[in-house]
């Protein structure tokens, strides 16, 4: 179907900041690193060639306090090439006057004789070297400076990720907006997970509050089985599309978190990251963190190395739990599994060879995210939960993506009602996966390369990422979706079942 702009509603654009996962903020050289950490090479000469480009970017990004850094960088590196010329020629008349000390020296008489000139002409080198040294710190100064502003702005957007703040339908499963689901006439107190989960057993909040606060949650009995069927179905999923399985830590060090886009605290100051508290002994190791992804540490499965260009594309999968400090305010939309502390999510992972004269795409790159995103919409096809397919703009990217596709699925729990009472169903929409290319952003962080197989022509390969499965909310979407009121029963999708026991409903006992 033809891609549709949708308008951007009320709730989407207060809740833009939350569905931003994290923003980009200017590289905290506080940030320990160990000692094989690779250095991030920004590509700044691109910056400079084009920096209305980089600063119309950042204002479309929703990064308007980044958008003079471009023309700051032309106008530091302008300063950096006056300061080259500075140090020659210093550097061009110390060598005379190495030269001049040479020759007095063998001289008739030698250095003795010539002590006097001889030392004249060191007083001077040393006055010219002191200057010289003057001018190469200030170059350094500089240079560092470019890079902090370099590696601070998000990364460029693709041709087809829409600019402003409206996403553009791409399609829909297991949905006719003509034909909704009949609990959209209906009251859908009811119909809500918490209600639905807390009647069967699924899901205990009240233990959880006790242990570790609001944000947090146990999944009981068949909901806890529930929670690994959807890991194991989306992994048997990737699998069968050729991608290979991992189990990555959820623990990486804080540069990594950095280097993949995310940032201890958004732009307003919003803690998302949570870091390791480290004893006084080891306040000189470098900082780790909690992942908020498996994007993060698979990211990092290749940093500092090359990929050799025969094995590109590389296409990993994982399972991991995930941390996010910030999980939303309080309120309807928020309410239960949707926005949470701690979840299992299954993601997918690539690299993909790049094209010679492109920082955005390449035919490799879009292939992999295709396929990433059958992957995506095969899943949730399959599970028989109501969805939309969104190309998101340029207002709702992180700093990593160049660009992104959500895909939300009805939740009756969330559908509001209109001034006039009617069902508005642009409310019940809830994201539930993301799928995005991040070009070269990630792997010039994180020095992750390849060559040709003649080990000539090293260049950085794109990455792209994707949700597979968000358990939580997934699982909060079958609840609500699958609900028989009637029975009093949840229909567990026919594809689950093999990984339940073949059990097909859950409740009615």
């Amino acid at each position: 179907m033809m891609a549709t702009r949708l308008p951007c509603a009320p709730s989407r654009r207060l809740c833009q900041c939350l569905r931003r996962q994290f923003s980009s903020s200017p590289i905290n050289h506080q940030t320990r690193r160990p000692p094989t950490a690779p250095k991030p090479i920004p590509n700044v000469r691109h910056i400079r060639d084009n920096p209305d480009l980089y600063s119309k970017n950042s204002i479309d990004r929703d990064y308007a306090a980044y958008a003079e850094y471009p023309h700051r960088i032309v106008q530091l590196a302008q300063e950096t090439v006056r300061l080259s010329e500075v140090i020659k020629e210093p550097r061009a008349k110390i060598k005379e006057i190495e030269r001049s000390i040479g020759r007095l020296a063998a001289a008739e008489g030698g250095a003795e004789k010539n002590a006097e000139q001889i030392a004249s002409l060191r007083q001077e080198a040393q006055k010219l070297k002191a200057d010289s040294e003057e001018a190469v710190r200030k170059k350094e100064e500089i240079e560092d400076e470019i890079q902090r502003l370099a590696l601070s702005l998000p990364n460029l957007s693709h041709p087809a990720t829409p600019r402003g703040d409206s996403p553009q339908l791409v399609s829909y499963l297991n949905f006719d907006p003509n034909n909704p689901p009949s609990w959209v006439n209906q009251r859908t107190e009811d119909r809500s997970h918490v209600t639905i989960g807390t009647k069967l057993g699924l899901i205990d909040f009240t233990s959880s509050n006790a242990t570790t606060g609001w944000g947090w949650y146990f999944l009981t009995n068949e909901g806890a089985l529930l929670e690994q069927a959807l890991v194991n179905y989306a992994i048997s999923v990737a699998l069968r599309h050729g991608w290979k399985a991992v189990s990555p830590p959820s623990m990486v060090y804080s540069y990594i978190t950095e280097a993949c886009g995310y940032q201890p605290r958004d732009q307003h100051g919003e803690q998302q990251i949570w870091a390791i508290e480290q004893s006084e002994k080891d306040k000189v190791k470098p900082q780790r963190s909690l992942a908020g992804t498996a994007e993060i540490p698979l990211a990092a499965m290749y940093a500092g190395r090359d990929i050799s260009v025969t094995s590109l594309p590389v296409k990993l999968v994982g399972a991991s739990r995930c941390y996010r400090a910030e999980a939303g305010a309080r309120g309807v939309d928020t309410k239960g599994l949707y926005r949470v502390h701690e979840f299992t999510k299954v993601e997918l992972f690539g690299w993909a060879d790049r094209a010679a004269d492109s920082t955005t795409s390449s035919p490799q790159t879009d292939k992999l995210y295709d396929e990433l995103l059958q992957i995506q919409m095969e899943i949730l096809s399959s599970l028989g939960l109501p969805c939309r397919v969104l190309e998101m703009p340029t207002g709702d990217l992180g700093a990593s993506a160049t660009r992104k596709r959500d895909i939300e699925a009805l939740f009756p729990s969330r559908l509001r009602a209109k001034e006039d009472g009617k069902p508005d169903l642009e409310t019940a929409w809830g994201e539930v996966t993301s799928a995005s290319i991040c070009g070269d952003y990630q792997t010039r962080r994180l020095g992750t390369r390849t060559r040709d197989v003649n080990g000539k022509n090293p260049r950085y390969p794109h990455t792209v990422n994707g949700t597979a499965m968000a358990v939580p909310r997934v699982l909060a979407a079958i609840l609500e979706n699958g609900w028989d009121e009637t029975r009093g029963v949840v229909v567990v999708p026919e594809v689950l079942r093999p990984w339940m026991g073949g059990l097909e409903v859950i409740g009615g006992n």
